[in-house]
Protein backbone atom coordinates (compact mmCIF):
# COMPACT_ATOMS: atom_id res chain seq x y z
CA UNK A 1 0.00 0.00 0.00
CA UNK A 2 1.39 3.29 -0.89
CA UNK A 3 1.50 5.92 2.31
CA UNK A 4 1.21 9.75 1.68
CA UNK A 5 4.31 11.39 2.61
CA UNK A 6 5.20 13.11 5.68
CA UNK A 7 4.79 16.35 3.98
CA UNK A 8 1.17 15.46 3.09
CA UNK A 9 0.06 13.88 6.68
CA UNK A 10 1.42 17.23 8.11
CA UNK A 11 4.24 15.53 9.58
CA UNK A 12 8.07 16.09 9.42
CA UNK A 13 9.06 17.63 5.99
CA UNK A 14 10.95 15.83 3.54
CA UNK A 15 13.98 14.80 1.93
CA UNK A 16 13.04 17.04 -1.19
CA UNK A 17 12.29 20.01 1.33
CA UNK A 18 15.81 20.32 2.34
CA UNK A 19 17.76 19.99 -0.48
CA UNK A 20 18.51 22.31 -3.36
CA UNK A 21 17.45 19.72 -6.09
CA UNK A 22 16.49 22.70 -8.75
CA UNK A 23 16.95 26.32 -8.56
CA UNK A 24 13.22 27.19 -9.74
CA UNK A 25 10.66 27.10 -7.29
CA UNK A 26 7.81 27.03 -9.89
CA UNK A 27 9.59 23.35 -10.49
CA UNK A 28 9.61 22.42 -7.26
CA UNK A 29 6.02 22.52 -6.61
CA UNK A 30 5.05 21.49 -9.46
CA UNK A 31 6.87 18.34 -8.30
CA UNK A 32 6.31 18.67 -4.56
CA UNK A 33 3.05 20.56 -4.34
CA UNK A 34 1.29 20.88 -7.87
CA UNK A 35 -2.32 21.64 -6.05
CA UNK A 36 -0.61 24.85 -5.13
CA UNK A 37 -0.01 26.41 -8.53
CA UNK A 38 -2.01 28.74 -9.94
CA UNK A 39 -2.86 26.71 -13.02
CA UNK A 40 -4.28 24.11 -10.58
CA UNK A 41 -7.48 26.27 -10.06
CA UNK A 42 -9.75 25.35 -13.06
CA UNK A 43 -12.60 23.01 -12.10
CA UNK A 44 -14.69 20.91 -14.39
CA UNK A 45 -14.85 23.24 -17.13
CA UNK A 46 -16.50 26.16 -15.77
CA UNK A 47 -15.98 29.72 -15.98
CA UNK A 48 -17.35 31.80 -12.77
CA UNK A 49 -17.88 35.05 -12.60
CA UNK A 50 -14.71 35.99 -10.92
CA UNK A 51 -13.35 39.68 -10.07
CA UNK A 52 -10.40 40.97 -12.91
CA UNK A 53 -8.58 44.14 -12.73
CA UNK A 54 -7.06 46.84 -15.62
CA UNK A 55 -5.35 48.88 -16.53
CA UNK A 56 -1.54 49.43 -16.04
CA UNK A 57 0.87 51.63 -17.44
CA UNK A 58 4.59 51.49 -17.95
CA UNK A 59 6.95 54.35 -19.19
CA UNK A 60 10.43 55.27 -19.71
CA UNK A 61 12.16 58.57 -17.68
CA UNK A 62 15.50 60.24 -17.49
CA UNK A 63 16.66 57.43 -15.13
CA UNK A 64 15.05 54.77 -14.90
CA UNK A 65 11.74 53.40 -15.82
CA UNK A 66 7.95 53.51 -13.91
CA UNK A 67 5.00 51.27 -13.88
CA UNK A 68 1.32 52.52 -12.25
CA UNK A 69 -2.19 50.63 -11.74
CA UNK A 70 -5.41 51.43 -11.58
CA UNK A 71 -7.43 49.99 -8.19
CA UNK A 72 -10.80 48.57 -9.31
CA UNK A 73 -11.52 44.92 -9.97
CA UNK A 74 -14.36 44.40 -11.84
CA UNK A 75 -17.19 41.06 -11.78
CA UNK A 76 -19.33 40.89 -15.08
CA UNK A 77 -21.08 44.79 -14.67
CA UNK A 78 -20.30 45.20 -10.76
CA UNK A 79 -17.16 47.06 -8.72
CA UNK A 80 -15.77 43.69 -7.14
CA UNK A 81 -13.00 46.04 -5.34
CA UNK A 82 -12.71 49.60 -5.24
CA UNK A 83 -8.74 49.43 -4.01
CA UNK A 84 -6.81 46.47 -5.22
CA UNK A 85 -3.47 46.45 -5.29
CA UNK A 86 -2.26 45.29 -8.93
CA UNK A 87 1.34 46.79 -8.98
CA UNK A 88 3.71 44.57 -7.02
CA UNK A 89 7.46 44.62 -6.39
CA UNK A 90 8.99 41.78 -7.19
CA UNK A 91 12.96 42.25 -6.61
CA UNK A 92 15.35 44.87 -6.21
CA UNK A 93 15.19 45.78 -9.33
CA UNK A 94 11.75 44.57 -10.92
CA UNK A 95 7.98 45.40 -10.54
CA UNK A 96 5.09 43.65 -12.13
CA UNK A 97 1.83 44.98 -12.70
CA UNK A 98 -1.05 41.90 -13.68
CA UNK A 99 -4.31 42.25 -15.45
CA UNK A 100 -7.00 39.81 -16.23
CA UNK A 101 -8.05 37.43 -13.90
CA UNK A 102 -7.34 38.70 -9.87
CA UNK A 103 -6.84 35.65 -8.45
CA UNK A 104 -4.78 33.95 -10.79
CA UNK A 105 -3.10 36.95 -11.20
CA UNK A 106 -1.89 37.80 -8.32
CA UNK A 107 -1.39 34.03 -7.43
CA UNK A 108 1.02 34.04 -10.09
CA UNK A 109 3.18 37.30 -9.26
CA UNK A 110 3.44 36.12 -5.53
CA UNK A 111 5.08 33.22 -7.03
CA UNK A 112 6.97 34.58 -8.88
CA UNK A 113 8.26 37.00 -6.70
CA UNK A 114 9.32 33.49 -4.75
CA UNK A 115 10.37 32.21 -7.51
CA UNK A 116 13.51 35.34 -8.26
CA UNK A 117 14.48 35.19 -4.36
CA UNK A 118 14.92 31.31 -4.36
CA UNK A 119 16.37 31.38 -7.52
CA UNK A 120 18.59 33.83 -5.89
CA UNK A 121 19.24 32.13 -2.34
CA UNK A 122 20.27 28.82 -4.17
CA UNK A 123 22.38 30.09 -6.64
CA UNK A 124 24.23 32.91 -5.41
CA UNK A 125 23.60 35.75 -7.55
CA UNK A 126 20.08 37.53 -9.25
CA UNK A 127 19.10 36.15 -12.43
CA UNK A 128 19.54 39.15 -15.37
CA UNK A 129 16.45 41.32 -16.34
CA UNK A 130 16.46 38.86 -19.64
CA UNK A 131 16.61 35.60 -17.33
CA UNK A 132 13.46 37.53 -15.07
CA UNK A 133 11.71 38.30 -18.13
CA UNK A 134 12.16 34.30 -19.58
CA UNK A 135 10.86 32.90 -16.49
CA UNK A 136 7.68 35.07 -16.08
CA UNK A 137 6.94 34.09 -19.74
CA UNK A 138 7.13 30.55 -19.02
CA UNK A 139 4.57 31.11 -15.51
CA UNK A 140 2.03 32.77 -18.14
CA UNK A 141 2.58 30.07 -20.50
CA UNK A 142 1.87 27.24 -18.12
CA UNK A 143 -1.41 29.09 -17.58
CA UNK A 144 -2.41 28.63 -20.95
CA UNK A 145 -5.36 26.06 -20.50
CA UNK A 146 -6.97 28.10 -18.12
CA UNK A 147 -6.84 31.40 -20.05
CA UNK A 148 -7.97 29.89 -23.25
CA UNK A 149 -11.06 28.81 -20.68
CA UNK A 150 -11.75 32.34 -19.85
CA UNK A 151 -9.59 33.33 -17.31
CA UNK A 152 -6.63 34.97 -18.70
CA UNK A 153 -4.14 36.99 -16.09
CA UNK A 154 -1.57 38.81 -18.46
CA UNK A 155 1.63 40.54 -16.49
CA UNK A 156 3.59 43.47 -17.49
CA UNK A 157 7.19 44.01 -16.35
CA UNK A 158 9.09 46.69 -15.80
CA UNK A 159 12.60 46.23 -14.94
CA UNK A 160 16.42 48.16 -14.30
CA UNK A 161 18.85 46.06 -16.34
CA UNK A 162 22.14 47.03 -13.63
CA UNK A 163 24.25 44.66 -17.10
CA UNK A 164 23.24 48.27 -19.54
CA UNK A 165 26.27 49.72 -20.70
CA UNK A 166 24.22 52.62 -21.61
CA UNK A 167 22.17 53.81 -18.22
CA UNK A 168 20.04 56.10 -20.45
CA UNK A 169 18.63 53.03 -21.76
CA UNK A 170 18.44 50.73 -18.97
CA UNK A 171 15.20 51.08 -17.98
CA UNK A 172 13.10 48.04 -19.83
CA UNK A 173 8.94 47.34 -20.36
CA UNK A 174 8.17 43.77 -21.39
CA UNK A 175 4.24 42.61 -22.00
CA UNK A 176 3.23 39.19 -22.94
CA UNK A 177 0.42 37.30 -24.00
CA UNK A 178 -1.58 34.57 -22.73
CA UNK A 179 0.35 32.20 -24.65
CA UNK A 180 3.91 32.89 -22.92
CA UNK A 181 5.15 35.68 -25.73
CA UNK A 182 7.43 37.90 -24.61
CA UNK A 183 7.43 41.37 -25.84
CA UNK A 184 10.21 44.69 -25.15
CA UNK A 185 7.74 48.02 -25.66
CA UNK A 186 10.43 50.19 -27.44
CA UNK A 187 8.79 52.83 -27.90
CA UNK A 188 9.46 53.97 -24.13
CA UNK A 189 5.87 53.32 -22.91
CA UNK A 190 3.14 50.91 -22.78
CA UNK A 191 -0.26 49.52 -21.33
CA UNK A 192 -2.41 46.64 -20.80
CA UNK A 193 -5.51 45.85 -19.54
CA UNK A 194 -9.29 47.06 -20.98
CA UNK A 195 -7.98 50.71 -20.91
CA UNK A 196 -5.15 50.28 -22.41
CA UNK A 197 -6.19 52.17 -25.43
CA UNK A 198 -6.89 54.86 -24.04
CA UNK A 199 -4.02 54.62 -21.75
CA UNK A 200 -1.86 54.35 -24.28
CA UNK A 201 -3.02 57.13 -26.52
CA UNK A 202 -3.19 59.75 -23.46
CA UNK A 203 1.30 58.79 -23.12
CA UNK A 204 1.51 58.98 -26.87
CA UNK A 205 0.90 62.61 -26.32
CA UNK A 206 2.30 63.00 -23.01
CA UNK A 207 5.79 60.94 -23.11
CA UNK A 208 9.12 62.46 -22.56
CA UNK A 209 12.15 60.30 -22.20
CA UNK A 210 14.00 63.08 -20.72
CA UNK A 211 11.30 63.84 -17.94
CA UNK A 212 12.38 62.80 -14.41
CA UNK A 213 10.56 60.65 -12.17
CA UNK A 214 8.06 62.81 -10.59
CA UNK A 215 6.90 64.02 -14.28
CA UNK A 216 6.58 60.16 -15.03
CA UNK A 217 4.70 59.88 -12.24
CA UNK A 218 2.13 62.88 -13.41
CA UNK A 219 1.98 61.31 -17.12
CA UNK A 220 1.13 58.10 -15.69
CA UNK A 221 -1.48 58.78 -13.37
CA UNK A 222 -2.73 61.39 -16.01
CA UNK A 223 -3.12 58.26 -18.67
CA UNK A 224 -4.88 56.58 -16.27
CA UNK A 225 -7.16 59.38 -15.64
CA UNK A 226 -8.39 59.17 -18.94
CA UNK A 227 -8.94 55.51 -19.32
CA UNK A 228 -10.85 55.50 -16.75
CA UNK A 229 -13.09 58.40 -18.34
CA UNK A 230 -13.53 56.05 -20.94
CA UNK A 231 -13.45 52.74 -19.63
CA UNK A 232 -15.62 51.65 -16.87
CA UNK A 233 -13.66 48.79 -15.89
CA UNK A 234 -10.98 51.50 -14.60
CA UNK A 235 -11.11 53.24 -11.66
CA UNK A 236 -10.05 57.32 -11.42
CA UNK A 237 -8.56 58.88 -8.26
CA UNK A 238 -11.51 58.37 -5.70
CA UNK A 239 -11.14 61.83 -3.62
CA UNK A 240 -13.97 60.28 -1.24
CA UNK A 241 -12.27 57.39 -0.21
CA UNK A 242 -8.87 58.88 -0.57
CA UNK A 243 -7.73 55.67 -3.21
CA UNK A 244 -4.99 56.59 -5.50
CA UNK A 245 -3.11 54.42 -8.26
CA UNK A 246 -0.33 52.91 -6.96
CA UNK A 247 3.13 53.94 -8.47
CA UNK A 248 6.47 51.82 -8.53
CA UNK A 249 9.71 53.69 -10.19
CA UNK A 250 12.89 51.61 -10.62
CA UNK A 251 16.60 53.18 -11.35
CA UNK A 252 19.81 52.11 -10.44
CA UNK A 253 20.17 54.19 -7.45
CA UNK A 254 17.09 53.66 -4.85
CA UNK A 255 16.23 50.32 -7.09
CA UNK A 256 12.13 49.49 -6.96
CA UNK A 257 10.20 51.81 -4.77
CA UNK A 258 6.63 52.66 -4.20
CA UNK A 259 5.59 56.26 -4.14
CA UNK A 260 4.19 56.88 -1.08
CA UNK A 261 -0.10 57.23 -1.33
CA UNK A 262 0.70 60.77 0.14
CA UNK A 263 2.45 62.05 -3.23
CA UNK A 264 0.42 59.82 -5.63
CA UNK A 265 -2.59 61.42 -4.30
CA UNK A 266 -1.39 64.93 -4.53
CA UNK A 267 -0.05 64.04 -8.14
CA UNK A 268 -3.61 62.92 -8.84
CA UNK A 269 -5.78 66.00 -7.51
CA UNK A 270 -3.11 67.96 -9.60
CA UNK A 271 -4.33 66.54 -12.38
CA UNK A 272 -8.00 66.43 -11.57
CA UNK A 273 -7.79 70.49 -10.75
CA UNK A 274 -5.94 70.39 -14.34
CA UNK A 275 -9.02 68.57 -16.35
CA UNK A 276 -11.71 70.73 -14.64
CA UNK A 277 -10.21 73.90 -15.96
CA UNK A 278 -9.62 71.85 -19.68
CA UNK A 279 -12.17 69.55 -19.67
CA UNK A 280 -12.00 66.79 -22.50
CA UNK A 281 -8.52 67.85 -23.01
CA UNK A 282 -5.71 65.69 -22.47
CA UNK A 283 -2.22 66.49 -21.23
Amino acid sequence: MDYPSSAARGGPLSSAYLTAQTSSFTDFLRAQAPQMLPTSRLRDGAVPDVPHGTTIVALTFDSGVLIAGDRRATAGNTIAARDLEKVYVTDEYSAVGIAGTAGIALEMVRLYAVELAHYEKIEGVSLSLDGKTNKLAMMVRSNLEVAMAGLAAVPMFAGFDTDATDPARAGRIISFDVTGGRYEERAGYHSIGSGSPYAKSALKKMYDPRADAEAAARSAIAALYDAADDDTATGGPDLVRRIFPQVVTITAAEGATQIPEERTSAIAESVIAERRSRPGQVG
